[in-house]
């Protein structure tokens, strides 16, 4: 995806997010976040927003924790989200090609990766509030979520911190049944996953596969559906591993 079709899903992900706030109430259980309230997600993501706001429009090169959550609630809490979120947005519209800035995971440029990782923290966000909604997680572009997935396998796990280990070699396919995409996924029990994209490895043996539309993979790979939502194919206990180990931590 480009960088402007990423802020576009950021903005839409936003605006999706405070309507499914506005409609569930603060006080809302989030099931997919559990002990949190509609309140608390919105503080998080609203705290995340102006957090990567500074990098992107200070030119930050280096770390800085940012400032904490607000206590705002109800209405004021749904205005300052709404306020943040669109500051992000201005801010990453009007960032330059040469934007020098720190990150966290690769991208080819810092422009890039803010807009990709904020479009994909916002989106999946946006999946916890309507969660809290008798209707449940709504759909999400299969062009983005096929890149939300790209990001989770290609940078996130690709990463040594990730804890997805399985007690000796596996594999697992993804394959998306409405855009195409796949993705070969090769695990074990001392590196991280390390993931083959597209036809490459597409077609070999696979321990376990999961299969369905993109969205419903990209929530269901980010732990925010059940795992019944998809069509799994042989080992169920390479699914379990990857629901109880994947969790992303920031610490």
């Amino acid at each position: 995806m480009k960088i402007t079709e990423h802020i576009q899903a950021l903005e839409e992900a936003g605006l999706g997010l405070a309507d499914a706030a506005a409609e569930a109430g603060p006080d809302a259980e989030v099931p997919t976040c559990p002990g949190w309230r509609v309140r608390d997600l919105l503080r998080h993501t609203a705290m995340v927003h102006r957090w990567a706001t500074t990098f992107v429009a200070e030119g930050r090169t280096a770390f800085h924790p940012g400032e904490g959550e607000t206590t705002l609630d109800g209405e004021e809490l749904l205005a300052y989200f709404r306020e943040g979120h669109a500051r992000l947005v201005a801010a990453l519209r009007a960032a330059p090609e040469d934007l020098e800035c720190w990150t966290f995971l690769p991208a080819p440029s810092p422009a890039a990766f803010w807009a990709r990782r904020q479009a994909h923290e916002t989106t999946v966000h946006r999946a916890d509030v309507e969660s809290a909604l008798a209707s449940g997680p709504g759909p999400v572009d299969p062009a983005v979520a096929a890149d939300g997935i790209d990001e989770l396998f290609g940078a996130f796990h690709a990463r040594d911190r990730s804890r997805v280990r399985t007690p000796g070699p596996r594999t697992l396919r993804v394959r998306a049944t409405d855009t195409g995409d796949a993705w070969t996924v090769r695990l074990s029990p001392t590196d991280p996953p390390r993931t083959e994209r597209g036809d490459r490895g597409a077609d070999g043996p696979a321990d376990t596969e999961l299969s369905g539309p993109a969205d419903r993979l990209y929530l269901t790979l980010w732990n925010r559906l059940p795992a019944g939502t998809v069509t799994l194919t042989g080992d169920e206990e390479t699914l379990r591993i990857w629901r109880e180990t994947s969790a992303i931590t920031w610490g």
